[in-house]
């Protein structure tokens, strides 16, 4: 019965997300990574996809002012500038992968790196449950308003969809998307180039009425209030530039040359982002765009673009644009999905945060992370009602700090090495580093009362747990660093094993055979080899090492990095046989990659079991004074997992505990 229900649970994941990738295969970076094109697409539509609810915002914010609109659309496109070049500086810097957390760490310190990557993940789930909402709103703008009630059950049924899609692989989410992504551009540049183009003529007299208006609001408010009111409006539409980090931190899955593609996608993205928020806010004043109720601010624009189109013309081009403004929206949620597991697999190879968040699954996705994203933000969408108002006011402030950080990194880089070119590329990133500060004060103070402290407090939540689990693995390797003398005594040949006889080196099918998993050349090995010479002292004159190397992460950059892990892995599990071959004992290693280890470790086992009948498998396993939830979640206990499995195959399999 067991294994039928295996079947059926392996036939319903091959159907829902696909069957296992091959890691031998040597084209499977080639396929599994993106073209500028596609990564335009899954990391620069967070940007882009901004514009739906970005600009509409800041217009919101000026109020009855909104002859203010070109300046802080000029100040939106200025500030899209320098943050593109800020952050392609960063990738040249970084070309495996300069995400916010990786540049704080190297260039301020682990503690300023452990806050940018919190902050990250916080802003990475509410770009999911934000984008996703934003989308429900744009979709909901042009069905019957008695459908309004329906919102939130299509946002949590949308975001657990695309939990699901993403779980098939990177390309894969992203390939769904690309024809909506170029529907969404052509049908909102053809509508901005129309709107502002048949406006051109009036431009005059728009120019007379706004130099007016802005002296009405000069005398009402005086130029303090002026600039206090663009500021407000600046700031509030500051979720416009959230998505420009994505490209950096998502750079190792880019096509190779990482970098070449990464500047150009950053490109792509600028470009785009910049001509649309900037013609959306000229396009506001240049129609008197008010807001209605149940419909986004772009879709009373549409409308009223195309209110002069012949009948029928003009609601289907509305209906095409907004539907692909949801499609794209849809789209941003990838960011999160796409970058949020990355820096937290990050973070987790750093132990800030349980190592199993760097594993990937057979599809080499970071599987646990994307779980982890798609649950989050299903709570906050619930917490929130998915409405973007809410949504809005947590959003963006966290992307700042990152923001922040990464550019202070950057202007630290350059001025102590001061390379070739270093004053030019300071000016950048401390032009950025100007911007994204006051942005970061100003966001902290128009939106801390009105929700923006929730934010903060969750990502200074998730900093102290980090700190916590942390000390918890540092704690955990100073009390294995004890074991340390066994490696020594090891390989200095000071501790002696029984010595096979002749007679059984000669019948290899009948050894006594003691079949050691070990996860390196540590104590933790030597550890469970000692236990088993002294349990079992002359019963075993064969050995047999066996090690698997996980590809998580870390080591899913290249084919390089794999052939790397391979030799690594071989030569861990060869110096055990090696040093038990020098004491006159039969031993061998057998060593194996993939992405699970229980899977790996039981194709192996079978492959032992098959030229030594005789087998004991043994395992270690730590065991803590005081176990609990916390230990559980942060440590691997797959060996409970292998033991079950090779108990079904007959072999014996003993779990030595190592007490820490």
């Amino acid at each position: 019965m067991d294994a039928e229900r295996w079947c059926l649970v392996k036939w319903l994941k091959n159907l829902l997300i696909g069957k296992a990738r091959d890691i031998s295969d040597e084209k499977l970076f080639h396929r599994v990574s993106l073209i500028a094109v596609l990564a335009w697409v899954g990391l620069g539509s967070d940007g882009l996809s901004s514009s739906c609810y970005g600009p509409e915002e800041s217009f919101r914010a000026l109020g009855p002012h909104i002859v203010l609109a070109p300046f802080v659309a000029l100040a939106c496109i200025v500030t899209i500038a320098t943050l593109c070049a800020s952050y392609s500086q960063i990738i040249e810097l970084f070309p495996g992968g300069g995400g916010g957390y990786l540049v704080a760490s190297k260039l301020l310190s682990p503690t300023m790196g452990v806050i940018s990557g919190c902050a990250l993940l916080v802003d990475y789930v509410l770009t999911i449950a934000l984008s996703i909402a934003s989308g429900v709103d744009a979709l909901f703008s042009v069905l019957p308003p008695q459908w309004q009630g329906w919102k939130l059950v299509v946002s949590l049924t949308v975001t657990a969809l695309l939990t699901l899609v993403n779980l098939r692989g990177v390309k894969e989410s992203v390939l769904l998307w690309v024809p909506v992504f170029l529907i969404f551009i052509a049908t909102h540049a053809f509508a901005l180039l129309f709107g502002i183009g048949t406006h051109i003529t009036n431009l005059p007299v728009i120019a007379g009425n706004a130099a007016r208006d802005l002296s009405a609001v000069h005398s009402q408010v005086g130029w303090i209030g002026v600039f206090f009111l663009l500021v407000k409006s600046y700031s509030m539409g500051a979720g416009t530039f959230t998505g420009i980090e994505a490209v950096s931190n998502g750079l190792p899955i880019l096509r190779e040359p990482r970098v070449k593609t990464g500047k150009r996608t950053m490109l792509y993205m600028g470009v785009s982002l910049g001509l649309t928020v900037g013609g959306l806010l000229l396009a506001y004043l240049l129609y008197s765009v008010a807001p209605q109720e149940g419909k986004t601010l772009n879709a009373v624009l549409f409308e009223n673009i195309t209110a002069t189109w012949p009948a029928g013309t003009g609601h289907v081009f509305v209906l095409v644009a907004m539907l692909s403004a949801t499609a794209l929206l849809f789209v941003a949620a990838q960011t999160g999905f796409l970058d949020g597991p990355r820096v937290l697999a990050n973070m987790a190879l750093d132990r800030w945060f349980p190592v199993r968040f760097a594993t990937l699954s057979d599809r080499f996705v970071a599987q646990n992370g994307i779980l982890l994203m798609g649950g989050a933000s299903l709570v906050i969408l619930l917490m929130s009602g998915g409405s973007v108002g809410v949504l809005v006011v947590l959003y963006s402030i966290n992307v700042f700090i990152t923001f922040t950080l990464s550019q202070l990194g950057m202007v630290k880089h350059w001025w102590m090495n001061r390379e070739p070119g270093w004053k030019r590329k300071l000016a950048v990133n401390g032009f950025g580093f100007f911007l994204t500060v006051f942005i970061l004060v100003m966001l902290s103070i128009t939106k801390f009362w009105q929700g923006g402290w929730i934010t903060l407090l969750l990502t200074g939540l998730l900093v102290a747990f980090a700190f916590l689990i942390r000390r918890h693995y540092r704690q955990t390797l100073g009390r294995l660093s004890r074991l340390d003398d066994l490696v020594k005594a090891f390989e200095s040949d000071s501790i002696s094993l029984p010595v096979q006889s002749p007679e059984a080196q000669k019948q290899p099918g009948v050894l006594k055979t003691a079949v050691v998993l070990v996860n390196g050349f540590n104590g933790l090995g030597v550890h469970t080899l000692l236990a088993i010479n002294r349990m079992f002292s002359g019963v075993f004159n064969n050995f047999v090492f066996l090690q698997v190397g996980v590809v998580d992460a870390g080591s899913f950059k290249g084919s390089s990095e794999v052939e790397n892990l391979k030799n690594h892995i071989n030569a861990d599990a060869e110096r055990y046989a090696g040093h038990m071959r020098k004491m006159g004992v039969s031993a061998e290693a057998v060593t194996g990659i993939g992405t699970d280890v229980i899977e790996m470790a039981s194709e192996l086992s079978d492959e032992v079991m098959k030229k030594y009948p005789n087998a004991v498998f043994f395992g270690g396993q730590l065991v803590f004074a005081r176990e609990t939830r916390f230990t559980r979640l942060l440590h691997n206990f797959a060996v409970f997992e292998l033991q079950r499995i090779l108990f079904r195959k007959g072999a014996p399999f003993l779990i030595l505990p190592i007490r820490v």
